[in-house]
């Protein structure tokens, strides 16, 4: 197993040192569900809920999200991202949120493509929750990932 980044020799949490990097082209997605009654999923998809088009605003959510993670995530690397996008749609047990980052740069861009579907996830909660307070957000992972050193990862498909 490797050994941890984000830990120095004394087990203190630091910084990763990515000044020697080579900046690579790097992309990630990830996803995330919101699970909800199906009348609270078809109040989103009509855009006619008192707090007007959800979705809209969810995925806007998520990419202001990206652009801050370094805000939110301690020792994360502020990165100028070329690209953020964010995408809501229907699922059979309730919205389904995926997003993508790239950048070009010496680190990757996993955290901001996770921190765009978490944030994303609870803005629907948050408009959503007068309708249905019973709502879960379920599996948000990284499903693939491109350059850097350790090159391209996928999620299996089990």
């Amino acid at each position: 197993m490797s050994r941890l980044t984000h830990l120095d020799e004394q087990g203190r949490a630091r910084m990763v040192d990515v000044s020697g990097k080579p900046d690579t082209a790097r992309q990630a997605i990830a996803e995330g569900l919101v699970r909800m009654d199906p009348a609270t999923r078809d109040l989103a998809l009509t855009g006619t809920g008192a707090k007007g088009d959800v979705m809209a605003v969810a995925e806007l959510a998520g990419v202001m999200a990206a652009k801050r993670t370094s805000d939110l995530i301690p020792l994360c690397h502020p990165l100028p991202l070329s690209k953020v996008e964010v995408t809501v749609s229907p699922h059979d047990e309730g919205l389904s949120v995926t997003a993508m980052a790239r950048t070009t740069g010496p680190t990757g861009v996993e955290m901001e493509a996770l921190t765009a579907v978490s944030v994303a996830c609870l803005t629907l909660y948050d408009m959503l929750k007068a309708a249905d307070k019973a709502m879960t957000i379920d599996g948000v992972r990284l499903l693939e990932k491109t350059g850097g050193k350790s090159g391209p990862w996928k999620r299996q498909v089990a």
